[in-house]
């Protein structure tokens, strides 16, 4: 396991104010000293003090990003040199089989030219309604191949330069720029076999049935636009 892992480069863009980062990287404990972790901070007065990092096996670098998720997840890619990618939300909680399902994707003669996803759960911070999105996430991807960017995108640094990397033109959905993209050049979008959990606070925040209505409309109005672009 440790061979596979020790390819990985983690990228993991914070935006401002954010400070759910400091609870993931501790989860990264599973990495060989080989492997590469990427904080990228969206402002320079963010970036925290040495003895604020936790100790870790991989080699843990902080950098900052004109704000702009693209352009942070673009800037993390920049910063390492492993061969494989695996770009996480700051807010991401992994599950007990995360080092596993990554090292068998990894390994998998298919990983080549594929991109792979997290099953997404939310926490128990939201309603019991959450449940629902969960189902309706799987429908989503097992049906249209549709991840979004909080499942835990995995690729190989081939792949994503052969995409183009993000799209920083784009002033949001740049996961569902990706996402089309990767499918117009022929790579398969597949599920890992494991969960990534976030956050359900916004859901609690502004309302379950407000909230799910404007994700599920944004989706649709993203879906037409990338449908729309030119292969």
């Amino acid at each position: 396991m440790v061979a596979a892992l020790a390819a990985l480069a983690v990228i993991i863009p914070v935006g401002p104010g954010d400070q759910a980062w400091r609870a993931l990287l501790p989860q990264l404990n599973f990495l060989p000293e080989d492997a590469e972790v990427c904080v990228v901070f969206s402002q320079k007065s963010a970036l925290p003090l040495a003895d604020e990092m936790p100790q870790l096996s991989a080699k843990i670098t902080c950098i900052t990003a004109t704000t702009g998720r693209a352009r942070q997840l673009n800037a993390g890619v920049a910063a390492t040199r492993n061969v494989e990618l695996w770009f996480v939300h700051a807010d991401s909680v992994l599950a007990a089989n995360t080092a596993a399902a990554l090292n068998c994707a990894l390994i998998a003669k298919s990983h080549s030219n594929s991109l792979h996803y997290f099953d997404l759960r939310f926490a128990k911070d939201g309603s019991r309604k959450m449940r629902i999105n969960e189902f309706g996430v799987w429908l989503r991807t097992r049906l249209f191949c549709l991840p979004f960017g909080d499942q835990g995108f995995l690729l190989s640094r081939a792949n994503f330069i052969r995409l183009g990397g993000y799209d920083e033109t784009l002033p949001s959905a740049e996961d569902h720029g990706l996402i089309w993209h990767a499918k117009r050049a022929g790579m398969k979008i597949r599920a890992i076999g494991a969960t990534l959990s976030t956050s359900a606070r916004r859901y609690a925040e502004f309302g379950w049935g407000k909230t799910t209505a404007k994700h599920l409309r944004l989706t649709w109005q993203q879906a037409r636009f990338f449908a729309k672009r030119a292969p």
